[in-house]
């Protein structure tokens, strides 16, 4: 066996601390993905063998090691206005709705990866805003989360290359939104940063100091969990959000078998769920 393979055992105990760690399901034959996702930290950690590594991953004293690996596990690509739908029910439904409430609307983006969900979210809001003048005069909060600190940091940085910025985001937006950054990136404006605010949330622990929203995005997550620990975070979404609040999960995903307590409503295209009150 290569220095870069993993025997089954390796993989069935790695599977187990990724599952207990961050919630994430792998099946019997993702080999490939540890292997592509994790061989790369060992040059970094010094490790001759994918076995060893995964063998100091489960040592709760490698602390440095450990979140290397989350990240690397966790880190998944993602695209400006991802599925459009979204963005157009966004605009188009729920921001004319909230637009005179008195207290600021607040959005989380549950999974904020490298900041192209909460971005295009804040694009959105400022178009809107700009059509509509005197909406929303309580302000607009946008707050993203990760489980990746690496990815926060990416976030609050702000800037992307020109492969990044290709997609999914028209020119358009790009002169818009986006300005001459460092090492010939393109950065975000700061009028556009300065709506989104980041911290760090491992969607399997507390909700409880995240505060209350209107809007949930929590999109492409829940396919990684459990039906267990997909119904846990439902139930957690759901106390956060405020009455008739509305939740936007994946193409692919639904509540189906997990929880009773939202409404779903059709829209032409997509689906939203709406909190029962």
């Amino acid at each position: 066996m290569s220095a870069r393979e993993l025997d089954d055992k390796s993989y069935h105990q790695f599977r187990e601390f990724l599952e207990q760690q961050c919630g994430i399901v792998l099946g019997n034959n993702k080999q490939y993905l540890v292997k592509s996702r994790l061989a790369p930290l060992m040059a970094k950690f010094n490790v001759q063998s994918l076995s060893m590594l995964v063998t100091l991953t489960l040592s709760p004293t490698e602390r440095q090691l450990r979140a290397a690996v989350i990240d690397a596990m966790t880190t998944n690509e993602t695209l400006w206005f991802r599925d459009d739908y979204p963005f157009a029910l966004l605009k188009n439904k729920l921001l004319p709705e909230y637009s005179k409430q008195k207290t600021p609307l607040k959005i989380w983006s549950a999974a904020s990866s490298s900041g192209q969900e909460p971005y295009s979210i804040a694009m959105i809001v400022l178009e809107y805003m700009q059509t509509n003048p005197g909406s929303f005069p309580s302000g607009v909060q946008i707050v993203g989360t990760d489980i990746s600190n690496t990815m926060l940091e990416h976030c609050k940085y702000a800037h992307y290359d020109s492969l990044a910025l290709s997609r999914g985001l028209s020119p358009e937006r790009k002169r818009q939104f986006f300005e001459n950054g460092d090492n010939g990136m393109m950065k975000v404006k700061d009028h556009v940063k300065k709506m989104v605010s980041f911290r760090q949330l491992n969607l399997l622990n507390s909700y409880s100091l995240m505060g209350r929203y209107d809007l949930v995005f929590c999109r492409n997550v829940l396919i990684y969990f459990s039906p267990e620990i997909k119904a846990k975070i439902l139930s957690q979404i759901h106390g956060v959000l405020n009455k008739e609040g509305y939740l936007f999960l994946g193409a692919s995903e639904s509540l189906s078998g997990l929880n009773q307590n939202f409404d779903m409503v059709r829209c032409n295209p997509g689906i939203i769920y709406k909190k029962q009150s």
